[in-house]
């Protein structure tokens, strides 16, 4: 999500969080390259293998639905909120759950301001959807500028991502940059904000995912991302029941 206005040092503090998830992951990678212990002569090959991966395709829809819908359908839901019952400016995840409905449930990013952790419950058999690093823009009360200009903007600020980190249980992910969605046309952000106001042109651009939803149980989901004028590193534990 776009920040509220960064700093070089809160930048560089970004950058160093969004890259312990990478050195994190890169050395799980090592420990994981190992000699394995001498399996048992009895193990067959279905044991062995690795669970099917939770992470859709950025083409695969969901109830009819494309992932670029849904990260219309995201801004909307992320901006519905005052800051004191927001999901995306929560910093533990007890607000995790605020006017969540449907099959997909949305994860928060941050405004960009630390490395966020949160503990966050989670209805069993929802999809799970939300942003690496992504970027909205809309009308500041100056001049008035077009549709087209909005989503421009929008893709020239997102054209510089890097970092972009997804680990799921353990999981690392790569061929994140697949991902990118931009918003199908304009929309008014503020459609499902309870003052029934107006913000419209407004266009998103970033990288989202799609997970199918995951088993009851407890698990833990790293994600982030960095852009010339923010970054989010964020943790989440997920407790699905």
């Amino acid at each position: 999500m776009n920040a509220r206005g960064m700093t070089a040092r809160g930048k560089a503090a970004l950058l160093a969080a969004a890259a312990s998830l990478t050195m994190a992951g890169q050395g799980r990678a090592l420990a994981d390259s190992a000699p394995p212990a001498a399996a048992p002569a009895a193990s067959s090959p279905a044991a062995a293998a690795a669970p099917a991966s939770p992470l859709l395709g950025p083409d695969e829809q969901v109830g009819w639905v494309t992932q670029a819908e849904w990260s219309r359908r995201w801004w909307e839901w992320a901006l519905s909120f005052e800051d004191d019952i927001s999901p995306v400016a929560d910093r533990s995840g007890v607000q995790c759950g605020n006017r969540q409905s449907g099959d997909v449930f949305f994860l928060a990013g941050t405004y960009g301001t630390a490395r966020t952790v949160r503990t966050c419950r989670v209805p069993a058999d929802k999809y799970l959807f939300f942003p690496l690093i992504n970027y909205v823009v809309m009308p500041n009360g100056g001049a008035v500028r077009s549709c087209m200009q909005i989503s421009t903007t929008a893709a020239r600020v997102t054209d510089g991502a890097e970092m972009l980190v997804l680990e799921v249980d353990g999981v690392r992910y790569d061929g994140l940059q697949r991902h990118r969605q931009a918003s199908p046309e304009c929309f008014n952000a503020w459609a499902r904000h309870p003052s029934g106001a107006r913000l419209f042109p407004t266009a998103s651009n970033g990288y989202y995912v799609m997970l199918k939803p995951l088993p009851r149980g407890r698990h833990t989901i790293n994600f982030g991302g960095a852009l010339p004028r923010m970054s989010q590193a964020v943790s989440y534990t997920l407790i699905v029941e």
